[in-house]
C-alpha cells in the first residue's frame, strides 16, 4: 500500500513564509490602531498638540510654562493633545487635565519609558510611530513646540513638510523658547533657504512667541476669518496624510 509523504519543506522556506504571514498580520495592526484612534478622537476638534523634551523635570521652567499654556488653552476650549509619557508631554496633559477640555495622551509602546502619565481623558496607545505622528497632525488646529530633542524635531520637521507641500490644511506651528530655537531657525534661514533647498516664505510657516496669553491669542487670531470647521477639500487631504 503506497504511503502518502507531506512534501518536503526547508527552513528557509517556513521562515519566509512566516515572515510573509507576520507582515499580513501587521497591516491588520495599523489598521486597528488607526480605526480605534479616529473613533477616539473624531470630536476632539479644535485640538493643539503640544510637543517637548521627555527628559524636562517637575521643576524647570520649561514644565511649569508648558503646564501654564496648555490650561490656558484648555481653558479657552481646546483640547490638548501631548505624547501622554512623562516631561514637557506630562506637563501639557497636566495643565489642560486642570481645565476645561480634555487632556488627550496618544502614547508610545517603548522598552525604556512607562507607558502614560496620569494626566489623560483619553489615552490611547500605539506600536508603531507613524500612525501616532498620523494623528498628532490630523487632529491639530495648532502646533505648540517646546524645546526637546529628537522626536521633538522630528514632529516638527513633519508638520513643516506637511503644510509644505500642502499635504494638511495651513495651521499655526508656535515655537516657544527664544534663546533655544534662534541657532535652528538661523540656520534654516542661512543654509537651507540660502542654498535654495528651502523657500523663504516656507519659514513664514513658523512663529514664536514665548507668553502663554499670547500663543492663544496667536491660534484664534489664525482662525478668526475662516474658522475651525475643515473645508470638504481639506477633509480629503488629511485622508492621504
Amino acid at each position: 500500500m503506497a504511503i502518502n509523504k507531506l512534501p518536503q519543506v526547508s527552513m528557509p522556506e517556513l521562515l519566509h513564509g512566516d515572515a510573509e504571514a507576520h507582515e499580513s498580520w501587521h497591516a491588520f495592526e495599523i489598521m486597528s490602531e488607526y480605526v480605534g484612534a479616529t473613533e477616539k478622537l473624531k470630536k476632539i476638534t479644535p485640538a493643539v498638540s503640544i510637543f517637548g523634551s521627555a527628559r524636562t523635570k517637575e521643576d524647570h521652567s520649561d514644565y511649569k510654562l508648558t503646564e501654564e499654556i496648555a490650561h490656558l488653552l484648555s481653558d479657552a476650549g481646546f483640547s490638548v493633545i501631548s505624547g501622554g509619557g512623562p516631561g514637557i508631554m506630562e506637563a501639557a496633559n497636566k495643565g489642560a487635565y486642570a481645565g476645561v477640555g480634555p487632556s488627550i495622551g496618544l502614547n508610545i509602546d517603548l522598552p525604556f519609558e512607562k507607558i502614560g502619565n496620569e494626566y489623560q481623558d483619553i489615552c490611547i496607545t500605539f506600536k508603531t510611530f507613524f500612525m501616532r505622528k498620523v494623528m498628532f497632525v490630523k487632529y491639530a488646529s495648532a502646533y505648540v513646540v517646546m524645546p526637546g530633542g529628537f522626536g521633538t524635531l522630528d514632529e516638527l520637521m513633519e508638520c513643516i513638510t506637511l503644510l509644505q507641500t500642502g499635504k494638511t490644511r495651513k495651521i499655526p506651528i508656535i515655537l516657544v523658547g527664544t534663546a533655544f530655537w534662534t541657532g535652528l531657525l538661523d540656520w534654516l534661514k542661512n543654509t537651507l533657504v540660502a542654498k535654495g533647498m528651502a523657500s523663504p516664505e516656507d519659514l513664514d510657516l513658523i512663529q514664536v512667541i514665548d507668553d502663554p496669553k499670547e500663543i492663544v491669542a496667536a491660534v484664534f487670531k489664525h482662525y478668526e476669518a475662516r474658522g475651525f470647521q475643515l473645508s470638504l477639500e481639506e477633509q480629503k487631504n488629511q485622508l492621504y496624510l
